[in-house]
Protein backbone atom coordinates (compact mmCIF):
# COMPACT_ATOMS: atom_id res chain seq x y z
CA UNK A 1 0.00 0.00 0.00
CA UNK A 2 1.23 3.10 -1.06
CA UNK A 3 2.14 6.19 0.67
CA UNK A 4 -0.48 8.10 -1.23
CA UNK A 5 -3.18 5.47 -0.22
CA UNK A 6 -3.12 5.15 2.92
CA UNK A 7 -3.21 7.53 6.21
CA UNK A 8 -1.64 6.91 9.93
CA UNK A 9 -1.74 8.19 12.91
CA UNK A 10 -0.54 7.35 16.53
CA UNK A 11 -0.47 8.34 20.25
CA UNK A 12 0.24 7.21 23.79
CA UNK A 13 -0.18 9.22 27.12
CA UNK A 14 1.44 7.58 30.31
CA UNK A 15 -1.07 7.20 33.36
CA UNK A 16 -2.15 9.46 35.90
CA UNK A 17 0.30 11.97 36.65
CA UNK A 18 3.74 10.40 35.16
CA UNK A 19 5.26 11.69 31.79
CA UNK A 20 6.29 8.60 30.32
CA UNK A 21 4.71 5.20 30.45
CA UNK A 22 5.31 2.17 28.63
CA UNK A 23 3.23 1.74 26.02
CA UNK A 24 5.49 1.85 22.85
CA UNK A 25 4.16 2.02 19.44
CA UNK A 26 5.80 2.35 16.03
CA UNK A 27 4.42 2.67 12.21
CA UNK A 28 6.56 2.16 9.21
CA UNK A 29 5.09 2.92 5.87
CA UNK A 30 7.00 1.93 3.12
CA UNK A 31 6.86 0.77 -0.52
CA UNK A 32 5.50 -2.37 -0.57
CA UNK A 33 3.87 -2.77 2.60
CA UNK A 34 2.85 -1.10 5.87
CA UNK A 35 3.74 -2.13 9.20
CA UNK A 36 2.24 -1.13 12.78
CA UNK A 37 3.40 -2.26 15.82
CA UNK A 38 1.59 -1.69 19.37
CA UNK A 39 3.20 -3.24 22.35
CA UNK A 40 2.39 -2.70 26.39
CA UNK A 41 5.21 -3.33 28.66
CA UNK A 42 3.90 -5.03 31.52
CA UNK A 43 3.63 -2.83 34.57
CA UNK A 44 4.48 -5.65 37.13
CA UNK A 45 8.05 -6.46 35.03
CA UNK A 46 10.91 -4.03 35.56
CA UNK A 47 11.95 -3.54 32.33
CA UNK A 48 8.41 -3.71 30.79
CA UNK A 49 8.97 -0.43 28.53
CA UNK A 50 11.96 -0.96 27.20
CA UNK A 51 11.08 -4.70 26.44
CA UNK A 52 8.01 -2.97 24.40
CA UNK A 53 10.51 -0.33 22.58
CA UNK A 54 12.78 -3.66 21.67
CA UNK A 55 10.10 -5.17 20.38
CA UNK A 56 8.63 -2.59 18.41
CA UNK A 57 12.37 -2.20 16.95
CA UNK A 58 12.92 -5.42 16.12
CA UNK A 59 9.57 -6.17 14.46
CA UNK A 60 9.79 -2.59 12.26
CA UNK A 61 13.05 -3.74 10.56
CA UNK A 62 12.42 -7.38 10.33
CA UNK A 63 9.61 -7.14 7.81
CA UNK A 64 11.36 -4.26 6.63
CA UNK A 65 14.45 -6.28 5.31
CA UNK A 66 12.21 -9.73 5.11
CA UNK A 67 13.30 -12.61 2.90
CA UNK A 68 11.11 -12.64 -0.32
CA UNK A 69 11.07 -16.30 -0.47
CA UNK A 70 9.14 -16.16 2.76
CA UNK A 71 5.15 -15.72 2.83
CA UNK A 72 3.80 -13.28 5.12
CA UNK A 73 2.74 -15.72 7.50
CA UNK A 74 6.10 -17.32 7.89
CA UNK A 75 7.56 -13.88 8.66
CA UNK A 76 5.60 -12.66 10.76
CA UNK A 77 5.44 -15.70 12.96
CA UNK A 78 9.08 -16.37 12.88
CA UNK A 79 10.26 -12.89 13.96
CA UNK A 80 7.56 -13.01 16.97
CA UNK A 81 9.29 -15.60 18.16
CA UNK A 82 12.51 -14.80 17.44
CA UNK A 83 12.01 -11.60 19.99
CA UNK A 84 10.21 -12.99 22.34
CA UNK A 85 12.97 -15.99 23.00
CA UNK A 86 15.82 -13.38 22.93
CA UNK A 87 13.68 -11.16 25.57
CA UNK A 88 13.11 -14.33 27.44
CA UNK A 89 16.88 -15.41 27.74
CA UNK A 90 17.78 -12.11 28.35
CA UNK A 91 15.67 -11.83 31.16
CA UNK A 92 17.04 -15.22 32.59
CA UNK A 93 20.51 -14.52 32.25
CA UNK A 94 20.47 -11.05 33.81
CA UNK A 95 17.45 -11.37 36.50
CA UNK A 96 17.09 -15.05 36.98
CA UNK A 97 13.22 -14.21 36.02
CA UNK A 98 11.18 -12.91 33.69
CA UNK A 99 11.81 -9.12 33.46
CA UNK A 100 11.49 -7.98 29.65
CA UNK A 101 7.76 -8.49 29.27
CA UNK A 102 5.33 -6.82 26.84
CA UNK A 103 2.26 -7.78 24.98
CA UNK A 104 2.27 -6.93 21.46
CA UNK A 105 -0.41 -6.30 18.53
CA UNK A 106 0.88 -5.88 14.71
CA UNK A 107 -0.84 -5.70 11.85
CA UNK A 108 0.81 -5.90 7.85
CA UNK A 109 -0.94 -4.65 5.19
CA UNK A 110 0.61 -5.50 1.71
CA UNK A 111 -1.91 -4.47 -1.26
CA UNK A 112 -5.40 -5.53 -0.53
CA UNK A 113 -4.37 -7.98 2.35
CA UNK A 114 -4.40 -7.31 5.94
CA UNK A 115 -1.99 -9.41 8.42
CA UNK A 116 -2.25 -9.83 11.89
CA UNK A 117 -0.82 -11.33 15.20
CA UNK A 118 -1.13 -10.34 18.71
CA UNK A 119 0.33 -11.75 22.17
CA UNK A 120 -1.06 -10.58 25.51
CA UNK A 121 -4.23 -8.43 25.71
CA UNK A 122 -3.53 -5.37 23.75
CA UNK A 123 -5.86 -5.62 20.65
CA UNK A 124 -6.79 -4.90 17.00
CA UNK A 125 -10.19 -3.45 15.55
CA UNK A 126 -11.44 -3.10 12.08
CA UNK A 127 -14.18 -0.67 11.17
CA UNK A 128 -15.69 -1.48 7.85
CA UNK A 129 -19.60 0.01 6.90
CA UNK A 130 -20.33 1.26 10.64
CA UNK A 131 -19.58 -2.24 12.24
CA UNK A 132 -16.47 -2.50 14.44
CA UNK A 133 -15.15 -5.92 14.95
CA UNK A 134 -12.17 -7.02 16.84
CA UNK A 135 -9.86 -9.20 14.97
CA UNK A 136 -7.39 -9.97 17.69
CA UNK A 137 -7.95 -12.46 20.33
CA UNK A 138 -6.64 -12.17 23.90
CA UNK A 139 -4.55 -13.83 26.14
CA UNK A 140 -5.95 -12.95 29.49
CA UNK A 141 -7.78 -15.13 32.35
CA UNK A 142 -11.36 -16.06 31.91
CA UNK A 143 -12.44 -15.71 35.60
CA UNK A 144 -14.41 -13.08 36.91
CA UNK A 145 -11.88 -11.05 38.65
CA UNK A 146 -9.01 -12.35 36.96
CA UNK A 147 -9.21 -10.27 33.28
CA UNK A 148 -6.11 -8.64 33.59
CA UNK A 149 -4.05 -11.77 34.11
CA UNK A 150 -1.66 -12.33 30.92
CA UNK A 151 -2.06 -15.76 30.05
CA UNK A 152 0.99 -15.42 27.54
CA UNK A 153 2.70 -12.26 26.53
CA UNK A 154 6.41 -11.51 24.52
CA UNK A 155 9.17 -12.32 26.98
CA UNK A 156 7.12 -14.27 29.56
CA UNK A 157 8.24 -17.70 28.52
CA UNK A 158 10.94 -19.06 26.42
CA UNK A 159 7.94 -20.26 23.37
CA UNK A 160 5.27 -18.28 22.53
CA UNK A 161 2.74 -19.08 19.97
CA UNK A 162 0.82 -15.65 18.78
CA UNK A 163 -2.89 -15.41 17.39
CA UNK A 164 -2.26 -14.82 13.56
CA UNK A 165 -5.08 -13.93 11.62
CA UNK A 166 -5.47 -12.47 8.07
CA UNK A 167 -8.15 -10.70 5.93
CA UNK A 168 -9.12 -8.57 2.65
CA UNK A 169 -9.32 -5.09 3.06
CA UNK A 170 -11.58 -2.61 1.57
CA UNK A 171 -11.39 0.78 0.46
CA UNK A 172 -12.11 2.88 3.68
CA UNK A 173 -11.64 0.20 6.09
CA UNK A 174 -9.70 1.72 9.31
CA UNK A 175 -7.87 -0.55 11.61
CA UNK A 176 -6.90 0.08 15.03
CA UNK A 177 -4.66 -1.29 17.29
CA UNK A 178 -4.55 -0.35 20.85
CA UNK A 179 -3.23 -1.07 24.56
CA UNK A 180 -5.92 -2.21 27.08
CA UNK A 181 -5.84 1.42 28.70
CA UNK A 182 -8.09 2.27 25.33
CA UNK A 183 -10.84 -0.34 25.37
CA UNK A 184 -11.04 -0.35 29.22
CA UNK A 185 -11.89 3.35 29.05
CA UNK A 186 -14.17 3.43 26.01
CA UNK A 187 -16.81 1.21 24.96
CA UNK A 188 -16.53 -0.75 21.70
CA UNK A 189 -19.44 1.98 20.25
CA UNK A 190 -17.47 4.79 21.71
CA UNK A 191 -14.64 3.65 19.81
CA UNK A 192 -16.41 2.99 16.63
CA UNK A 193 -17.90 6.86 16.98
CA UNK A 194 -14.49 8.14 17.51
CA UNK A 195 -12.27 6.08 14.70
CA UNK A 196 -13.46 8.83 12.06
CA UNK A 197 -11.08 11.58 13.80
CA UNK A 198 -7.26 10.28 14.31
CA UNK A 199 -5.32 8.45 17.41
CA UNK A 200 -4.87 11.37 19.42
CA UNK A 201 -8.56 12.10 19.77
CA UNK A 202 -8.89 8.42 20.28
CA UNK A 203 -6.57 8.79 23.62
CA UNK A 204 -7.76 12.04 24.74
CA UNK A 205 -11.34 11.06 24.44
CA UNK A 206 -10.36 7.81 26.84
CA UNK A 207 -8.55 10.45 29.29
CA UNK A 208 -11.40 12.98 29.27
CA UNK A 209 -13.53 10.27 30.70
CA UNK A 210 -11.61 9.72 33.72
CA UNK A 211 -10.58 13.07 34.07
CA UNK A 212 -7.42 13.71 33.00
CA UNK A 213 -5.69 10.73 35.04
CA UNK A 214 -6.00 7.58 33.55
CA UNK A 215 -5.37 4.66 35.43
CA UNK A 216 -2.75 2.91 32.68
CA UNK A 217 -0.80 4.06 29.91
CA UNK A 218 -3.17 4.14 26.81
CA UNK A 219 -2.07 4.33 23.35
CA UNK A 220 -3.44 4.05 19.90
CA UNK A 221 -2.60 3.45 16.57
CA UNK A 222 -4.87 4.19 13.96
CA UNK A 223 -4.90 3.18 10.46
CA UNK A 224 -7.04 4.56 7.07
CA UNK A 225 -7.41 3.08 4.22
CA UNK A 226 -8.41 5.59 1.44
CA UNK A 227 -8.24 3.42 -1.37
CA UNK A 228 -6.95 0.23 -1.97
CA UNK A 229 -3.47 0.12 -4.09
CA UNK A 230 -4.08 0.69 -7.91
CA UNK A 231 -1.02 -0.97 -8.81
CA UNK A 232 -2.85 -4.46 -7.57
CA UNK A 233 -5.12 -4.75 -10.95
CA UNK A 234 -2.03 -4.29 -12.90
CA UNK A 235 -0.19 -6.81 -10.51
CA UNK A 236 -3.23 -9.73 -10.71
CA UNK A 237 -3.78 -10.15 -14.02
CA UNK A 238 -2.81 -13.19 -15.96
CA UNK A 239 -0.64 -12.38 -18.86
CA UNK A 240 1.81 -14.50 -20.61
CA UNK A 241 6.06 -13.42 -20.15
CA UNK A 242 7.81 -14.90 -23.38
CA UNK A 243 11.46 -16.15 -22.29
CA UNK A 244 12.54 -14.45 -25.83
CA UNK A 245 10.96 -12.58 -28.55
CA UNK A 246 12.28 -12.34 -31.74
CA UNK A 247 11.80 -9.71 -34.91
CA UNK A 248 8.88 -10.09 -36.63
CA UNK A 249 6.84 -11.49 -33.77
CA UNK A 250 3.34 -10.19 -33.49
CA UNK A 251 1.91 -9.56 -30.24
CA UNK A 252 -1.33 -7.42 -29.90
CA UNK A 253 -1.17 -6.32 -33.52
CA UNK A 254 1.98 -4.72 -32.37
CA UNK A 255 4.89 -6.26 -34.74
CA UNK A 256 8.34 -6.19 -33.54
CA UNK A 257 10.64 -4.84 -35.78
CA UNK A 258 14.24 -4.46 -33.52
CA UNK A 259 15.48 -4.87 -29.60
CA UNK A 260 16.17 -1.31 -28.32
CA UNK A 261 18.25 -2.42 -25.41
CA UNK A 262 20.45 -5.71 -25.44
CA UNK A 263 18.50 -7.25 -22.54
CA UNK A 264 15.96 -8.18 -25.54
CA UNK A 265 12.92 -7.31 -23.34
CA UNK A 266 12.48 -3.41 -24.93
CA UNK A 267 11.25 -3.48 -28.89
CA UNK A 268 10.49 -0.76 -31.49
CA UNK A 269 7.35 -1.99 -32.70
CA UNK A 270 4.45 -0.93 -35.52
CA UNK A 271 0.39 -1.02 -35.41
CA UNK A 272 -1.15 0.39 -38.45
CA UNK A 273 1.80 2.16 -39.57
CA UNK A 274 2.36 3.86 -36.45
CA UNK A 275 5.97 3.31 -34.35
CA UNK A 276 6.02 2.69 -30.85
CA UNK A 277 8.20 1.24 -27.79
CA UNK A 278 6.71 -1.84 -26.64
CA UNK A 279 8.38 -3.02 -22.89
CA UNK A 280 8.07 -6.80 -21.58
CA UNK A 281 8.44 -7.68 -18.07
CA UNK A 282 11.35 -9.82 -17.11
CA UNK A 283 11.16 -13.00 -18.07
CA UNK A 284 12.04 -14.12 -14.04
CA UNK A 285 8.61 -12.08 -13.11
CA UNK A 286 6.78 -15.55 -13.84
CA UNK A 287 8.61 -17.07 -10.81
CA UNK A 288 10.58 -13.85 -8.95
CA UNK A 289 7.14 -12.23 -6.83
CA UNK A 290 9.87 -8.89 -6.09
CA UNK A 291 10.66 -8.50 -9.44
CA UNK A 292 6.77 -8.65 -10.43
CA UNK A 293 6.03 -6.13 -7.75
CA UNK A 294 9.26 -3.78 -9.69
CA UNK A 295 7.51 -4.63 -12.85
CA UNK A 296 4.16 -3.31 -11.91
CA UNK A 297 5.85 -0.16 -9.81
CA UNK A 298 7.11 0.52 -13.15
CA UNK A 299 3.90 0.66 -15.10
CA UNK A 300 2.19 2.28 -12.49
CA UNK A 301 4.36 5.09 -12.09
CA UNK A 302 5.02 5.36 -16.11
CA UNK A 303 1.29 5.90 -16.42
CA UNK A 304 0.42 8.35 -14.05
CA UNK A 305 3.37 10.47 -15.08
CA UNK A 306 1.86 12.31 -17.79
CA UNK A 307 3.55 15.38 -18.70
CA UNK A 308 6.52 16.50 -21.19
CA UNK A 309 9.07 15.15 -19.94
CA UNK A 310 8.27 11.71 -20.17
CA UNK A 311 6.62 9.91 -23.76
CA UNK A 312 2.93 9.15 -23.50
CA UNK A 313 2.44 5.53 -21.91
CA UNK A 314 -0.52 3.36 -22.61
CA UNK A 315 -1.95 0.01 -21.10
CA UNK A 316 -3.85 -2.09 -23.47
CA UNK A 317 -6.79 -3.30 -21.64
CA UNK A 318 -7.44 -6.45 -23.70
CA UNK A 319 -2.97 -6.74 -23.79
CA UNK A 320 -2.53 -11.19 -24.03
CA UNK A 321 1.52 -10.11 -22.76
CA UNK A 322 2.55 -8.35 -19.84
CA UNK A 323 4.09 -5.25 -21.27
CA UNK A 324 3.79 -1.65 -21.50
CA UNK A 325 3.44 0.62 -24.78
CA UNK A 326 5.42 4.27 -24.90
CA UNK A 327 5.97 6.68 -27.51
CA UNK A 328 8.70 6.10 -29.85
CA UNK A 329 10.86 9.27 -29.57
CA UNK A 330 13.30 9.30 -32.78
CA UNK A 331 16.29 10.25 -30.87
CA UNK A 332 19.58 9.44 -29.85
CA UNK A 333 20.48 8.50 -26.03
CA UNK A 334 22.35 11.65 -24.45
CA UNK A 335 25.46 9.01 -23.86
CA UNK A 336 25.69 8.10 -27.41
CA UNK A 337 25.35 12.18 -28.28
CA UNK A 338 28.28 12.88 -26.24
CA UNK A 339 30.62 10.14 -27.59
CA UNK A 340 32.00 12.49 -30.42
CA UNK A 341 31.77 15.81 -28.34
CA UNK A 342 30.51 17.46 -25.34
CA UNK A 343 27.61 19.25 -25.44
CA UNK A 344 27.65 22.94 -25.93
CA UNK A 345 27.13 25.15 -23.20
CA UNK A 346 23.75 26.53 -24.72
CA UNK A 347 22.12 23.06 -24.97
CA UNK A 348 23.80 22.26 -21.77
CA UNK A 349 21.80 24.83 -19.81
CA UNK A 350 18.40 23.83 -22.10
CA UNK A 351 19.55 19.94 -20.00
CA UNK A 352 19.72 21.25 -16.96
CA UNK A 353 16.67 23.73 -16.93
CA UNK A 354 14.95 20.19 -18.33
CA UNK A 355 16.25 17.72 -15.23
CA UNK A 356 15.49 20.28 -12.88
CA UNK A 357 11.82 21.12 -13.93
CA UNK A 358 10.93 17.29 -14.49
CA UNK A 359 11.98 16.55 -10.79
CA UNK A 360 10.46 19.65 -9.32
CA UNK A 361 7.18 17.91 -11.05
CA UNK A 362 7.86 14.64 -9.30
CA UNK A 363 8.87 16.03 -5.72
CA UNK A 364 4.99 17.14 -6.10
CA UNK A 365 4.04 14.07 -6.28
CA UNK A 366 6.32 12.76 -3.63
CA UNK A 367 8.26 10.92 -6.00
CA UNK A 368 11.87 11.10 -7.12
CA UNK A 369 13.49 9.74 -10.64
CA UNK A 370 16.48 7.44 -8.70
CA UNK A 371 18.65 7.33 -12.01
CA UNK A 372 19.63 10.29 -13.26
CA UNK A 373 21.94 9.80 -15.82
CA UNK A 374 22.46 10.19 -20.06
CA UNK A 375 21.59 6.87 -20.82
CA UNK A 376 18.18 7.57 -19.51
CA UNK A 377 17.89 10.78 -21.86
CA UNK A 378 16.97 10.91 -25.12
CA UNK A 379 18.24 13.66 -27.54
CA UNK A 380 15.38 14.52 -30.45
CA UNK A 381 14.78 17.63 -32.51
CA UNK A 382 10.88 18.71 -31.72
CA UNK A 383 8.45 19.92 -34.41
CA UNK A 384 10.34 23.43 -34.46
CA UNK A 385 13.14 21.86 -35.38
CA UNK A 386 14.61 22.03 -31.99
CA UNK A 387 17.24 19.84 -30.30
CA UNK A 388 15.00 19.14 -27.01
CA UNK A 389 14.86 16.04 -24.47
CA UNK A 390 12.84 13.46 -23.08
CA UNK A 391 13.39 11.53 -20.02
CA UNK A 392 12.34 7.51 -21.09
CA UNK A 393 13.10 5.52 -18.12
CA UNK A 394 10.34 4.95 -15.27
CA UNK A 395 11.67 2.15 -13.79
CA UNK A 396 13.84 3.61 -10.57
CA UNK A 397 11.03 6.47 -10.35
CA UNK A 398 10.15 5.87 -6.29
CA UNK A 399 8.99 7.69 -3.50
CA UNK A 400 11.03 10.43 -1.61
CA UNK A 401 13.12 9.63 1.47
CA UNK A 402 12.25 5.89 1.10
CA UNK A 403 14.75 4.09 -0.19
CA UNK A 404 18.37 3.65 1.31
CA UNK A 405 19.62 1.10 -1.27
CA UNK A 406 22.25 1.76 -4.02
CA UNK A 407 19.31 1.81 -6.50
CA UNK A 408 20.70 3.20 -9.25
CA UNK A 409 23.93 4.02 -11.19
CA UNK A 410 27.04 3.92 -8.97
CA UNK A 411 28.46 6.80 -11.07
CA UNK A 412 25.86 9.48 -10.31
CA UNK A 413 24.68 8.32 -6.95
CA UNK A 414 25.57 11.21 -4.43
CA UNK A 415 28.09 10.21 -1.73
CA UNK A 416 26.10 10.06 1.29
CA UNK A 417 23.78 7.27 -0.86
CA UNK A 418 26.78 5.12 -0.22
CA UNK A 419 26.65 5.06 3.51
CA UNK A 420 22.37 4.22 2.65
CA UNK A 421 20.89 7.36 2.72
CA UNK A 422 17.69 8.20 1.47
CA UNK A 423 16.72 8.99 -1.88
CA UNK A 424 16.06 13.04 -1.74
CA UNK A 425 16.26 16.53 -3.77
CA UNK A 426 19.76 16.70 -2.36
CA UNK A 427 21.05 13.45 -3.86
CA UNK A 428 19.12 14.05 -6.92
CA UNK A 429 20.50 17.68 -7.40
CA UNK A 430 24.21 15.72 -7.21
CA UNK A 431 22.96 13.77 -9.63
CA UNK A 432 21.77 16.08 -12.37
CA UNK A 433 25.46 17.94 -11.65
CA UNK A 434 27.24 14.59 -12.46
CA UNK A 435 25.16 14.69 -15.59
CA UNK A 436 25.76 18.40 -16.54
CA UNK A 437 29.83 17.68 -16.07
CA UNK A 438 29.93 14.19 -17.94
CA UNK A 439 27.92 16.07 -21.12
CA UNK A 440 30.36 18.90 -20.76
CA UNK A 441 33.36 17.23 -20.19
CA UNK A 442 32.77 13.51 -21.35
CA UNK A 443 34.19 12.75 -18.18
CA UNK A 444 33.22 11.79 -14.50
CA UNK A 445 34.44 14.22 -11.29
CA UNK A 446 35.32 11.05 -9.36
CA UNK A 447 36.30 8.57 -12.13
CA UNK A 448 33.79 6.12 -13.34
CA UNK A 449 32.52 4.16 -10.10
CA UNK A 450 31.79 0.45 -10.57
CA UNK A 451 28.98 -1.75 -8.93
CA UNK A 452 29.76 -2.40 -5.21
CA UNK A 453 33.15 -0.14 -5.19
CA UNK A 454 33.56 2.24 -1.82
CA UNK A 455 34.87 5.27 -4.05
CA UNK A 456 37.05 7.75 -2.16
CA UNK A 457 35.18 10.76 -2.45
CA UNK A 458 38.27 12.86 -0.33
CA UNK A 459 40.13 13.46 -3.48
CA UNK A 460 40.36 17.26 -4.99
CA UNK A 461 38.60 16.79 -8.15
CA UNK A 462 39.18 19.18 -11.52
CA UNK A 463 36.44 21.85 -12.12
CA UNK A 464 34.52 21.03 -15.16
CA UNK A 465 36.09 23.98 -16.71
CA UNK A 466 39.99 22.70 -16.73
CA UNK A 467 38.45 19.88 -18.98
CA UNK A 468 36.30 22.44 -21.26
CA UNK A 469 37.51 25.62 -21.73
CA UNK A 470 34.19 27.07 -23.02
CA UNK A 471 32.54 26.94 -19.77
CA UNK A 472 31.29 30.08 -18.63
CA UNK A 473 32.67 30.60 -15.00
CA UNK A 474 28.82 31.17 -13.13
CA UNK A 475 28.15 27.57 -15.00
CA UNK A 476 31.25 26.26 -13.73
CA UNK A 477 30.33 27.76 -9.96
CA UNK A 478 26.81 25.65 -10.27
CA UNK A 479 27.63 22.38 -11.48
CA UNK A 480 30.40 22.17 -9.27
CA UNK A 481 27.98 23.36 -6.14
CA UNK A 482 26.07 20.97 -7.40
CA UNK A 483 28.34 17.72 -6.80
CA UNK A 484 29.43 19.46 -3.80
CA UNK A 485 30.74 16.29 -1.53
CA UNK A 486 29.32 18.45 1.58
CA UNK A 487 25.57 18.35 1.65
CA UNK A 488 25.62 21.79 3.14
CA UNK A 489 27.49 23.57 0.79
CA UNK A 490 25.53 21.45 -2.13
CA UNK A 491 22.57 22.83 -3.40
CA UNK A 492 19.19 21.91 -0.88
CA UNK A 493 16.49 21.60 -3.70
CA UNK A 494 15.87 21.86 -7.06
CA UNK A 495 14.12 25.56 -7.44
CA UNK A 496 17.63 26.80 -5.53
CA UNK A 497 19.67 25.52 -8.69
CA UNK A 498 17.16 26.35 -10.99
CA UNK A 499 17.22 29.97 -9.93
CA UNK A 500 20.85 30.37 -11.03
CA UNK A 501 20.33 28.61 -13.64
CA UNK A 502 18.10 31.01 -15.19
CA UNK A 503 19.99 33.93 -13.23
CA UNK A 504 23.46 34.01 -14.08
CA UNK A 505 24.43 36.90 -12.86
CA UNK A 506 23.50 36.48 -9.97
CA UNK A 507 25.69 33.22 -9.39
CA UNK A 508 28.33 33.65 -6.62
CA UNK A 509 32.04 31.99 -7.08
CA UNK A 510 32.23 28.55 -6.23
CA UNK A 511 35.43 28.02 -4.54
CA UNK A 512 36.65 24.04 -2.91
CA UNK A 513 37.17 23.78 0.75
CA UNK A 514 40.37 22.35 -0.36
CA UNK A 515 41.48 25.57 -2.40
CA UNK A 516 44.05 27.69 -0.52
CA UNK A 517 43.33 31.28 0.22
CA UNK A 518 45.68 32.61 -2.63
CA UNK A 519 43.82 30.86 -4.69
CA UNK A 520 40.59 31.95 -3.78
CA UNK A 521 41.26 35.36 -4.14
CA UNK A 522 43.77 35.41 -6.50
CA UNK A 523 43.31 38.90 -8.12
CA UNK A 524 43.12 40.36 -4.58
CA UNK A 525 46.58 39.05 -3.47
CA UNK A 526 47.94 40.52 -7.14
CA UNK A 527 46.07 43.70 -5.62
CA UNK A 528 47.77 43.65 -2.09
CA UNK A 529 51.29 42.26 -3.45
CA UNK A 530 51.30 45.15 -6.36
CA UNK A 531 50.10 47.81 -3.48
CA UNK A 532 52.74 46.35 -0.90
CA UNK A 533 55.61 46.35 -3.95
CA UNK A 534 54.74 49.98 -4.72
CA UNK A 535 54.87 51.21 -1.17
CA UNK A 536 58.07 49.62 -0.70
CA UNK A 537 60.27 51.26 -3.82
CA UNK A 538 58.70 54.87 -2.42
CA UNK A 539 60.23 53.84 0.93
CA UNK A 540 63.52 52.87 -0.63
CA UNK A 541 63.34 55.84 -2.71
CA UNK A 542 62.45 58.19 0.29
CA UNK A 543 65.52 56.78 2.12
CA UNK A 544 68.02 56.98 -0.76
Amino acid sequence: MSKQNIETSGFTLAKGSQLKGDDFFEIKVMDTITVAVVCDGVGSAMYGAEAAKRTCHFLINSLKNRPQSWSMEKSIKHFIKNINRVLYMESIEEYEREELVTTLTLVVIEGDRLYGANVGDSRIYLHRDDTLIQLSDDHAMDEEGMENVLTAAIGLQEDVEPYYFENNLQSKDRILLCSDGLYNELNNNELKDAMHMNASFLVKKASKKVDDNLPDDTTAVLIEIKELDPRLKYKQKKLMIEAFYKKGDTIDGYVLIKPLIQNNRTWLCEKRGQQYVIKFAPYETLEDEHMLDLFVKEVWMAKRLKAGFFPKVAIPNNRSHRYYIMTFVDGIPLKEYIVKKPLSVDLSIELATFLLKMSQYLIKQDLVHGDIKPENIMVYTNKKGKETFKMVDFGSITEAYTDVSRAGTPSYLAPERFSQAPITEQTEVYAIGVTLYEALTQKFPFGEIEPFQNPNFDKRIKRASQHNAKIPTWLDSVIMRAIDVDIDKRYSHYSEMLFEISNPEKVKPYFDKQVSFIERHEKMVYKIGFISMLILNFVQLFWF
